[in-house]
């Protein structure tokens, strides 16, 4: 017998290498001997037998084998009050992270790609933030105004070092649909003694100070976990349903159509059936400008996926179009002539910063905290996504406070709210960027076209900026085809996809957008409540334990049922899961218990009327024959408990094993569920053990008074075979009591 622990392997070959002739694992001269290594080497896995031999390990003996002891829990708020030199330059650089990398930037390596990768940024930026402004209905300007300030200060607080932030159409259609909105009544901009142009960039300015302020706020306080609640399917459907909104909002600019102006519920559905009825009313050289221009856009496009390999920066197809569109709309004046609208005067330098409008913090609060999430969903998803593929680590609550102070401080100078744009980020990455200095280098050149060439735009057809804008959608829309996939991979997924895409649709992003988070988490209270259950049966020779219904060759262990859920038990599913026990156990217990409980009851009153019978007998006997009276009456006197003896069915296993391995907690509904598993099953005379559970559920288990004289912790097994095995052998040589019998 092997002493405790012990662990022999016996191996059936010692070197099969060296008997084939080849190196024997110390020479890794060519591929093709490191490749037959590996296949060798896998085989002899295969063929290796392990065997251990240990004692039974219950979860008392475990404890004192292990020499188990509670965790010292550390309190982190002890290390708030600490101050130090180090202390406060560590929360320095963990505020304003640029104080931490760009000292220690190396400039020979990375200055070169980060200059290229700005300004191959920036001349996207330039047409994107025009266009994206038109999107938000604000004039092109406050593009360009929100493309210069939140990028400069996320250069000095963000982490990612990839994204790029800046206008983003998502972002700029749920803008403009607040925008619109309010302004749609006449009232609302006397209100605020201005125009309609006027009142829209004070609701997108204040809507912005309002986003970031929720931001920055919930990322002081560690609410960066909010984003794992927006599934991928989630926000991929939300965009791809946003893409479809923003191509409906720019139908009117592709056909230069005047559009009543809709919001709430079914918006998108009004706007397409006006697009529809006043078709003709369709200006032809304004649909004919934005085909030219989308069909050129497209071509370059195609050319930049083609010859990727051989540019060294790829061809700026959307700036080159801007300006032979400016160039041919100011030559032919397409405006005069046929009636194309243009962007108008744009004013050059820049304005000093203004107070948001308090008296619309209460209008604008529901919309600023759903932009303020989708924005950071949108930011902090594609920064996970750089940085998995840098090997770099992304702080989700500093990227919150960082995308939160950009729009703060971008409100004061009458920028709309931003996030991060996947097109520019693709290319500030493929592009050589390394660092957020390729942020500032594309703010710098932004700036430069605010000071001085901004006014160059003003002979700009609005069906350019329409093209561009749609044309720019091709990404979101290509994610259409996640329908398939999930159709394929996971068909919940695919029900979440398309519950988000309808209700964004119909319900508007808002709306949509509360409405698919809670559908997602109501489908993840139902997957809990509706988990797997199965009864698990041993994979022969192996300490293994599979579902039998799955693995045919798994078989149930004679005498002994052993039960797992694919769920912790909580109090939604307790119930749930003491059901599915019974029946998967093939044992009505209740009515078996039930019976018991009658037949106990008709004996005892049977015992009565006994008694009752014998006292009224009125013999008188002496002696011995009293004696054995006496003696009778006592044994008479024994109502009989076993199942066996009331003439009851009893259960073709004598042991029940509950695998809680998938517990990661439990609350006081799972306690008292399983103490009363314990209770039922013991009545019916089968004793119940518990398997694989971890120690802080133990420590749980013991916290909520689980754990009394009956129920003790050598009831709680290391795993399911400990378990299996000690019910076996105890069956067979230990006292026949329920009780006693599960005592070691």
């Amino acid at each position: 017998m092997a002493s405790w622990g012990e662990l022999s392997e016996k191996r059936h070959a010692s070197c099969p290498l060296r008997a084939m002739g080849l190196p024997d694992g110390s020479d890794h001269g060519t591929q093709q001997t490191q490749a037959l290594l590996s296949a060798v080497q896998e085989m002899e896995l295969q063929r290796r037998d392990y065997h251990v031999e240990r004692p039974l390990v219950n979860q008392e003996q475990l404890e004192d084998l292990g020499h188990w002891g509670p965790v010292q829990k550390a309190y982190q708020w002890r290390t708030w009050f600490r101050c130090s030199r180090s202390r406060a330059y560590s929360l320095l650089v963990q505020h304003v992270p640029v104080l931490g990398w760009l000292p220690r930037y190396p400039v020979r390596e990375w200055l070169l790609g980060d200059l290229l990768s700005g300004l191959s940024v920036a001349i996207m930026q330039l047409p994107q933030g025009l266009a994206y402004a038109l999107l938000a209905g604000l004039p092109p300007m406050f593009g360009l105004y929100s493309s210069f300030y939140p990028v400069f200060v996320y250069f000095l607080f963000g982490t990612s070092r990839h994204i790029s932030v800046g206008t983003f159409a998502v972002m700029s259609v749920m803008v403009g649909g607040v925008t619109e909105s309010l302004t749609a009544d006449e009232a609302f901009a006397q209100g605020l003694n201005a125009t309609t142009d006027d009142a829209r960039v004070q609701v997108a300015y204040t809507l912005s100070f309002l986003v970031g302020l929720f931001q920055v706020g919930l990322g002081l306080v560690h609410f960066g976990f909010v984003v794992t609640y927006l599934s991928e399917p989630l926000v991929r459907s939300y965009t791809t349903a946003a893409s479809v909104q923003v191509l409906v909002s720019q139908l009117k600019y592709v056909f230069g159509i005047k559009l009543n102006s809709y919001s709430g519920p079914l918006s998108v559905i009004y706007t397409v059936l006006e697009v529809c009825a006043k078709l003709p009313e369709t200006v032809p050289g304004t649909v004919i400008t934005a085909i030219v221009a989308g069909v050129a856009l497209v071509l370059v496009k195609l050319l930049n996926e083609k010859l990727q390999k051989r540019l060294p920066l790829p061809i700026p197809g959307e700036l080159l179009t801007l300006i032979g569109a400016t160039a041919i709309s100011y030559g032919v004046k397409l405006n005069d002539r046929f009636k194309v609208e243009v962007v108008g005067n744009i004013t050059t330098g820049l304005i000093p910063p203004v107070a948001p409008k308090t008296e619309l913090f209460a209008t604008l609060v529901g919309n600023a905290f759903a932009i303020a999430v989708v924005g950071f969903a949108i930011a902090i998803s594609l920064g996970k996504i750089f940085a998995l593929r840098h090997g770099y680590r992304v702080d989700s609550n500093q990227e919150l406070v960082a995308l939160g102070l950009s729009n703060l401080i971008g409100g004061f100078f009458q920028c709309f709210p931003v996030s991060c744009s996947m097109s520019r980020s693709l290319v500030q990455e493929s592009t050589g960027g390394n660092t957020q200095v390729a942020g500032a280098v594309s703010s710098l050149f932004i700036l430069l076209i605010i000071l001085k060439l901004g006014e160059l735009f003003r002979d700009l057809p609005k069906a350019v900026l329409a093209a561009v804008i749609i044309v720019n959608l091709k990404g979101m829309m290509k994610q259409f085809a996640d329908i398939c996939s999930l159709w394929k991979a996971n068909r919940v997924d695919l029900l979440i996809w398309l519950v988000t895409f309808v209700a964004t649709i119909l319900l508007n992003l808002d709306i949509g957008l509360a409405v698919s988070i809670v559908f997602s988490l109501l489908l993840v209270v139902i997957r809990m409540q509706l988990p797997h259950y199965s009864i698990l049966g041993q994979v022969p020779d192996t300490d293994i334990y599979r579902d039998v219904a799955e693995y045919s060759g798994a078989k149930e262990v004679p005498g002994v049922k052993v039960f797992r859920s694919s769920a912790t038990m909580y109090f939604a599913n307790a119930e749930l899961y003491s059901d599915s026990l019974k029946e998967k156990c093939g044992v009505d217990v209740d009515r078996l218990i039930t019976q018991k409980k009658k037949r106990i009851k008709k004996q005892e009153m049977k015992m009565k009327r006994m008694k009752k019978a014998k006292k009224s007998q009125k013999q008188v006997h002496q002696g011995e024959e009293l004696e054995d009276v006496v003696a009778n009456n006592q044994e008479d006197a024994k109502v009989p408990t076993s199942l066996k003896s009331l003439g009851l069915p009893q259960p073709s296993f004598h042991s029940l094993i509950l695998d809680l391995s998938t517990l990661s907690f439990v609350d006081t509904v799972c306690i008292k569920s399983l103490k009363n598993i314990f209770r039922d099953f013991r009545e019916i005379e089968v004793d119940v053990y518990i398997a694989a559970c971890y120690s802080p559920v133990v420590t749980q288990l013991e916290a909520g008074h689980f754990f009394d004289e009956s129920i003790t912790k050598q009831h709680v097994f290391a795993s399911v075979h400990d378990a299996v095995t000690f019910a076996l052998s105890h069956r067979k040589s230990g006292p026949k009591s329920p009780v006693l019998a599960t005592k070691l």
